[in-house]
């Protein structure tokens, strides 16, 4: 083999491009069975983000469903999820450009079965006892109010919409028994998030569809309960975080319902979007079941009589949408060296079968770094965690003594967590010569509940002293150079990545992905779902102001002294782009570097491959000239304001 090209990180050629990123890359979510068949939906960053739904037949093969022009996506919270059903071949979903509930009977055209009146749907099933789809509502036709989410009644034949729950601020869930007598479902207040504390109902369905006897059986305003479903035998079980970490439990009626197999670890997701599905039912004995644990995710079967949980043993890191058909389960998986597919398991033969791919890949592994998981210590003598990326390149090494330029990123949420599962972006920038930081800073799910909540009131300080800790530790262990920290990401890790720029000086360089600098601006100026989250990561608004706008980067412009540059959908509701554009004014205005890309019909998230791709090699870019490295490839310049090269 040829001896590897000695060249300065930032500079080595990578087969990893973004053109094969944006080119090679779908986006799976939603996979389900109906009867032997598989269902799953593509997001096509090459038709313009579009959702297609897509079957997998027992033959093997994979047909389109969604014709032409229709965009599978509900604006349900404005982030949607939950968006299709499908019943011995008949498909129910959400059209995205009108946001009306449509039947499709096989081979024919899909037609509408909810009128266009400004309202939304998510999270829908089906009651065929009464003929009709059952489903969360938003209702957006008041103006001069916020908009009213119920749940509500919809008969396939005639269209006509009852409601069925209403007066709280959010609900989720609903879900039917076996048998279509009885309905679950979850709702929760303001100011709470579906992670901080919510309520399970329980409602008897009566002959006549209406629903009685309702009560509240689990939950509190301090307790989060998510994903109830029932068994094949009829029995209710959920997700509840009361422990301290999201264990599963099983309803037991007027006992004190203890976690079926206690765990110090979390077997769910925190329910940004709905539809999330974490656990499923092979049998009325069995659970096969995704968990977490140090950040990385799991497969297990759980013995219900028993109580036992045995590991799969599977290759995967990252797992989610889990359902089941008999003893044949799907879900979504990756691996630190697999993208993310659609995995078909039978647990008959202890088989797995790749039924499709995010990405098709032809790349020696020589270029793919592997990820290290670093706790690293920060503030109050507490510890963080976070996956570290080394640069990685078979045909690269670098000169003596030199040390590699650090990509920090700050997950969205901040409730999130990242994973380490294999990322053609992260790749993007490891192949380059780049270390890359991905930090589950303190306020990330998977750790226990008392680790998400040391961001309680503390939004702005402790994710940006876990991601200047984090760097730093790297500095110290000798593996990245102090002089080259860059910080990235997106939404929420967009304020991090501003407020850590702002408030600190490790870093010297960094990316803002639709981010927010006002804080104060976003508690006024966003939507229902997410309008009072900032009072448990913040303080109340108005009565805490002052807090605000102490954390607001855009505040603070006098204390920026690096470069920074800027990424905004200018169709995005949840973070306004007026965010972006009043911090670069103020950077221009200082003379300090600062680039702004913004993108004409995108939301929040770019979802078209010609902007994904841009975005990508435009920070890239960005760095190159702040760094001062020269790239591999071209890369087509960007307007740098207050740069002299």
């Amino acid at each position: 083999m040829p001896s590897p090209i000695i060249a300065p990180f930032g500079s080595w050629k990578s087969p990893i491009t973004s053109d094969l990123i944006v080119a090679q890359s779908i986006k799976l979510g939603g996979v389900i069975f109906d009867n032997n068949d598989i269902y799953w939906l593509e997001g096509r960053p090459q038709e313009k983000g579009r959702n297609v739904l897509v079957k997998y037949s027992p033959d093997g093969q994979i047909t389109e469903i969604t014709p032409q022009p229709f965009n599978v996506r509900s604006c349900v919270h404005e982030l949607g999820g939950g968006s299709f059903l499908v019943s011995n071949s008949v498909v129910y979903f959400i059209n995205y450009q009108d946001q009306r509930l449509y039947q499709q009977l096989p081979n024919e055209k899909p037609k509408s079965l909810t009128p266009d009146n400004q309202c939304r749907y998510a999270d829908f099933i089906l009651d065929s006892h009464h003929n009709r789809l059952i489903s969360v509502c938003e209702d957006h036709s008041h103006a001069d109010r916020e908009c009213e989410n119920k749940i509500v009644a919809i008969d396939i034949q005639t269209g006509e919409i009852k409601t069925l729950i209403e007066g709280d601020d959010f609900y989720s869930s609903p879900r039917l028994s076996p048998d279509g007598t009885k309905l679950a479902w979850i709702s929760w207040n303001h100011p709470n998030m579906p992670w901080d504390g919510t309520k399970l109902w329980l409602g008897n369905v009566e002959s006549d569809s209406s629903l009685k006897e309702i009560k509240w059986i689990a939950g509190d305003t301090n307790e989060a309960i998510n994903e109830p479903k029932w068994s094949p035998d009829g029995q209710l079980y959920y997700v509840s975080d009361k422990s301290g970490w999201s264990n599963l439990y099983c309803y037991k009626s007027n006992l004190n319902n203890v976690p079926i197999f206690p765990l110090t670890g979390e077997f769910s997701y925190p329910h940004w979007v709905f539809g999330l599905s974490t656990y499923t039912f092979p049998s009325e004995k069995e659970i096969i079941c995704a968990f977490t644990q140090d950040g990385r995710w799991y497969l297990g079967s759980l013995n219900i009589g028993h109580k036992q949980l045995s590991l799969l043993e599977l290759p995967y890191t990252n797992i989610a949408s889990l359902h089941s058909y008999g003893k044949k389960v799907v879900f979504i998986g990756s691996s630190t060296l697999e993208p993310a597919a659609v995995i078909h398991l039978d647990l008959n033969l202890s088989q797995t079968n790749v039924l499709k791919s995010s990405c098709e890949l032809d790349i020696d592994s020589g270029y793919f770094s592997q990820p290290e998981l670093i706790e690293f210590p920060t503030e109050n003598g507490l510890t963080a965690y976070a996956w570290y990326y080394p640069p990685q390149n078979k045909d690269y090494t670098s000169p003596p003594e030199d040390l590699p330029p650090l990509l920090v990123k700050s997950h969205g949420g901040p409730t999130a967590a990242t994973t380490p599962s294999f990322s053609l972006k992260i790749q993007y920038w490891t192949s380059r010569g780049f270390g890359y930081l991905d930090v589950n800073y303190g306020g990330s799910t998977g750790f226990g509940k008392a680790y998400r909540q040391r961001l309680d009131k503390n939004w702005g300080v402790v994710d940006v002293n876990d991601c200047i800790n984090g760097a730093n530790y790297l500095v110290k262990q000798g593996k990245v150079d102090g002089d080259r920290l860059a910080i990235s990401g997106g939404s929420a890790g967009g304020y991090t990545t501003l407020a850590a720029l702002t408030f600190g000086d490790t870093f010297k360089a960094g990316a803002s992905y639709y981010g927010v600098s006002d804080l104060e601006l976003l508690a006024k100026d966003t939507h229902k779902f997410e309008s009072r989250y900032l009072d448990k990561l913040v303080g109340k608004y108005p009565e805490e102001k002052e807090i605000y706008e102490q954390r607001s980067p855009i505040n603070f412009t006098e204390q920026l002294n690096c470069p920074v540059i800027f990424f905004q959908g200018l169709e995005d509701k949840v973070v306004p782009p007026n965010q972006a554009e009043m911090m670069v004014e103020s950077l221009t205005k200082k003379g300090i570097p600062v680039a702004y890309v913004p993108f004409e019909g995108e939301q929040h998230g770019f979802r078209r491959a010609e902007n994904i791709k841009y975005a990508l090699d435009s920070e890239f870019y960005f760095y190159s000239r702040i760094f001062k490295f020269t790239p591999a490839e071209d890369l087509e310049p960007i307007n740098i304001l207050n740069y002299d090269s």
